[in-house]
């Protein structure tokens, strides 16, 4: 059989979204910026998908921006916040285990000359609010903390984080990366204090090369990309209409039972962990119990190195991933298991199982199965 379980890299379109995709690109195929009624017909698909994404967040559609992805959405947020708000102020604080695509963009901002700020997490992955508090200043311009981390599913305390920002200076954006939150956790900007959203559409059994940035209203940015001047100057260039309509039909089934769907990932990542425990010597890393995002476990088996696991489960159709697809090219062990300061020998065999409401339970069996199997038998030949 085979056991899909790297749904945080990417998932299957639903059949709902192929479908409106394939309705948009058969007859809605006009650019939504002509004046014509082929444009119009175009032109309602991103309403309507902007109008459904605004009531999942319950926010104005106006505040949608469409982008490429998740790692779009970040730069905007990021690039164009700092650059709209220099004479504010040059501090930029975010956490040691964001995701490569935040990461990196602070690294660059770094070059233009702005201090970036990388606050300490716990062994458990969770931002430690003393030292956010402590990192706070009169030169402090933007906060950026992801929601769920991608490879350990340790969620962060976003709207203490935001109390704690906005407490300082009403002045401050705080950016939220939510590629792993949406469409797992309900989740409501205005109330928790945040000004900018990052979400991508794959991860929501959407289309690949697609996403969006919710901005509240009144937040400046300056654009990466100039053009025509769609989407409010912010983000120019003729809209994908099939990405669109794909993502917006997306976030729509992403919140359908939504609590039936969480019951159940918590159910798998329970069987599990319950199904690993007597292997011996293997580790869950970040938090293993409520704490934790239902749908992303986090294990080590020292002995084995991450890689080579990986691909013995490939030989049985059971795909998993080694850190942070984004970042999958790079064999040392990833930003976040270090920030988490892991001894060499789990940092090396880590490994991350992810999973969505279709993952079945015979799929969790015949993966822990496996790794009883190979895990022992691998650890024989690397002594050798």
């Amino acid at each position: 059989m085979e056991a899909y379980l790297d749904h945080s890299a990417t998932t299957r379109c639903s059949r709902r979204v192929q479908e409106i995709m394939l309705e948009t690109m058969d007859t809605a195929y006009g650019n939504p910026s002509s004046m014509h009624k082929k444009g119009l017909e175009a032109e309602r698909y991103v309403k309507e998908a902007a109008e459904k994404i605004a009531k999942t967040l319950k926010v104005s559609e106006k505040e949608i921006i469409f982008t490429s992805g998740g790692t779009e959405s970040n730069n905007l947020a990021l690039i164009g916040a700092a650059m709209a708000n220099r004479r504010a102020g040059s501090r930029l604080i975010t956490t040691q285990i964001e995701h490569p695509s935040v990461r990196n963009t602070m690294e660059y901002l770094k070059r233009q000359g702005f201090e970036v700020i990388a606050l300490p997490v716990s062994r458990d992955g969770i931002l430690i609010l003393d030292a956010l508090k402590e990192a706070l200043d009169d030169q402090t311009i933007l906060v950026s903390i992801m929601q769920v981390n991608n490879e350990i599913g340790s969620i962060q305390p976003v709207e203490k984080a935001a109390e704690l920002v906005h407490a300082q200076r009403p002045g401050i954006l705080f950016h939220v990366d939510a590629v792993q939150s949406y469409g797992k956790m309900q989740i409501r900007p205005k109330r928790s204090g945040i000004d900018l959203l990052s979400v991508s559409g794959h991860k929501i059994h959407g289309p690949k090369g697609i996403g969006f940035l919710y901005k509240r209203d009144k937040v400046k940015l300056t654009p990466l990309l100039y053009g025509g001047g769609q989407q409010s100057g912010i983000r120019s260039g003729t809209y994908p209409v099939p990405g669109i309509a794909g993502i917006g039909e997306a976030a729509v089934q992403a919140y359908e039972n939504l609590d039936e769907k969480t019951q159940h990932l918590r159910r798998l990542k329970t069987r599990l962990l319950e199904q690993t425990a007597d292997l011996d010597g293997v580790v869950c890393n970040g938090c293993s119990g409520e704490e934790g995002a239902a749908h992303i476990v986090n294990l080590s088996f020292p002995g084995v190195r991450s890689e080579v696991l990986l691909h013995a489960l490939e030989e049985y159709e059971i795909y998993v991933s080694a850190g942070s697809a984004c970042s999958s090219s790079h064999p040392q062990p990833s930003e976040t298991l270090q920030a988490l300061h892991l001894e060499a020998a789990l940092a090396e065999s880590a490994l991350r199982f992810s999973f969505c409401s279709e993952t079945q339970e015979a799929e969790i069996d015949y993966a822990a199965a496996k790794l009883k199997e190979l895990v022992p038998r691998l650890r024989r030949y690397t002594r050798r």
